[in-house]
């Protein structure tokens, strides 16, 4: 009998020693106090002084994102037409920052830029030039907000045609540009991407997009001279007609293509940086002066159907396939055995080169 009351009296120390033991827990955790049985502390160290090093423990890695465009942004992008006659290269800014460039030739065997911009803040932008209609299919088919500074009678049609969401200068919309006085001439004309954000949220336009890239951007970098049709391609020149050509050097070391306009090195008038590519696409499509009585020689372009071209990027070209089955419609670019292709991640220039003019990549 004796023997129970002992057990049960042993029992009870034991159960009030637990809930002892609870409630100093407690108290010192609520007074951001560390109880003197947790850590490794020396025997004369203040519980007080122990504190928490983030560096001790396991840091989780991040997911690798692409660079060059941010996959998880809404944000609704914006396409500018550049002027790319030669007076206008002296003047040219803001390209570096495109994260896609269409060059396509207009009037006088010429070219003109349709830039891409999503996510930037750039400050000057230009020379803002007017738009031609086929330029349209590639802000539609980015879901971009096509931006010019006045339109051929075509690109006009088609934009209340086809409702295509733009900013020109010469409409209401001249407070989204400026003129740089001390630049003579046309090639003066420069926007930001903030005033155009502005301009097309004044519109009412949709600003949000979930469209996705036209690219497949790789994380990893692309080898193509493990390609079996792989060729090499340290230069690269692209011909619009016999007085305007372009051309890239690589840059093994920063495994970029340097850009030149008639052999020149192609400045940015702002930073004083040549322009550098990641990667290149060219394809030739057939190009006709139209017949609109005009006598100015404006294009038209047969830029729907299918293709072959290359895809070029660290010092090797593929051939590949391309196709486009409507203005709106994404080009797609498949390689020859009809996968469709993933590119390095930064900036691409697409070359929409004449059928009857050459191109070297050697």
């Amino acid at each position: 009998m004796k023997k129970r009351r002992k057990n049960k009296m042993f029992k009870k120390i034991i159960a009030l020693i637990f809930v002892v033991g609870i409630i100093l827990f407690v108290y010192t955790m609520l007074n951001g106090k560390t109880p003197f049985f947790i850590g490794n502390l020396h025997k004369n160290q203040n519980p007080n002084d122990v504190s928490f090093d983030p560096d001790d423990e396991q840091k989780i890695p991040t997911e690798p994102k692409i660079k060059i465009y941010n996959m998880d942004s809404k944000t609704r992008p914006i396409a500018v037409m550049i002027d790319n006659e030669k007076n206008a290269w002296p003047q040219q800014t803001g390209l570096q920052q495109a994260y896609m460039v269409y060059e396509i030739i207009v009037e006088g065997g010429i070219t003109r830029l349709l830039a891409l911009y999503k996510d930037q803040n750039i400050s000057k932008i230009g020379p803002v030039r007017s738009a031609r209609h086929y330029y349209l299919d590639y802000a539609l088919e980015n879901d971009a907000i096509f931006t010019h500074f006045g339109y051929s009678p075509q690109a006009l049609n088609d934009i209340k045609a086809l409702k295509v969401n733009n900013i020109s200068g010469t409409q209401a919309d001249d407070s989204a540009f400026w003129r740089d006085t001390k630049i003579a001439g046309w090639q003066n004309i420069y926007t930001t991407t903030n005033n155009l954000t502005s301009r097309a949220a004044a519109k009412k336009y949709r600003t949000t997009s979930t469209t996705k890239p036209i690219l497949n951007y790789s994380i990893n970098e692309i080898d193509l001279s493990t390609s079996s049709n792989a060729i090499p391609a340290d230069l690269v020149r692209i011909h619009y007609s016999n007085s305007h050509y372009v051309g890239y050097e690589y840059d093994e070391e920063n495994q970029l293509y340097k850009r030149y306009m008639v052999g020149r090195a192609h400045v940015d008038t702002v930073t004083g940086k040549q322009y550098t590519v990641k990667n290149l696409i060219v394809y030739n499509v057939r190009n006709y002066p139209l017949n609109d009585g005009s006598g100015k020689g404006r294009q038209g372009l047969d830029n729907l159907g299918n293709g072959t071209g290359y895809y070029i990027t660290d010092g090797y070209a593929i051939p590949i396939k391309w196709e486009k089955s409507s203005r709106a419609g994404k080009t797609i670019y498949k390689d020859l055995e009809g996968n469709e292709i993933k590119v390095n991640d930064g900036n691409t220039f697409v070359h929409l080169q004449p059928q009857n003019q050459k191109l070297t990549i050697e």
